[in-house]
């Protein structure tokens, strides 16, 4: 494997400014604060320490939102909170793509987390591609919750290991900047998708991205009971 002190690591490192390496977008919907600190936590912990945090609250209510403003002032040199309507998350990534600064950028679902290394594994991943998306350390309740819909039918199931998530997306600007996150289910997977006719693309087996599947409100969770009951 090819250490963070590798001549291809450096080789990438001296290409980019001295600040800003990459941009994290995290988009926030009324999540528990408790998940959002976590996230935040496991992020503010990397062993590269070259990025920023843009958390898109999407529109949040009340003290939840209150909440995370007030705990975001102790991270403040790192972190650009912005709040807009409700859009949804691939719509508010797509608006505020433009306004990081980063070479890089990627994505941390406020529900999940980072294990400490996972930034400066993407960028030794990232040196013969523009896009790569990876596998998870999964979290789960039950065997089952390894299984989510299938994007092309809903009323199927397949192993996590076969989708592509969010957060497990990391690329080049330019991807980010050409194509836009279109909405509904496995938009993820579609962007990935589109990307392998206009883009170097790859799949890598890290696991340094932390996926709390065993969150009940999450989107697949909710398709998933909604099929399993009308079986």
């Amino acid at each position: 494997m090819r250490g963070i002190n590798s001549p291809q690591y450096r080789r990438i490192l001296r290409s980019m400014p001295a600040s800003i390496q990459v941009s994290v977008l995290m988009t926030v919907f009324n999540t528990k604060i408790a998940y959002v600190k976590r996230a935040i936590d496991s992020l503010m912990s990397q062993d590269f320490q070259q990025f920023e945090l843009i958390i898109i609250d999407d529109g949040s209510l009340g003290v939840n939102c209150e909440a995370l403003m007030h705990y975001v002032e102790k991270y403040e040199d790192k972190v650009t909170y912005i709040r807009h309507s409700n859009r949804g998350q691939g719509e508010s990534i797509n608006r505020w793509v433009s306004s990081s600064s980063g070479k890089f950028i990627t994505i941390l679902d406020s529900d999940d987390e980072y294990k400490p290394n996972h930034l400066s594994s993407c960028l030794r991943e990232i040196v013969h591609y523009d896009l790569i998306c990876s596998n998870t350390e999964t979290i789960v309740d039950s065997a089952d919750d390894y299984y989510i819909p299938d994007k092309n039918d809903t009323t199927k199931l397949i192993h996590l290991d076969k989708a592509v998530l969010f957060g497990t997306l990391f690329g080049r600007r330019e991807v980010f900047e050409k194509l836009k996150f279109r909405s509904g289910f496995a938009a993820d997977a579609a962007f990935y998708e589109r990307a392998k006719s206009q883009f170097r693309v790859h799949k890598v087996d890290l696991r340094t991205y932390i996926y709390h599947r065993n969150i009940p409100g999450s989107i697949c969770a909710t398709i998933k009971k909604a099929n399993l009951t009308n079986l």
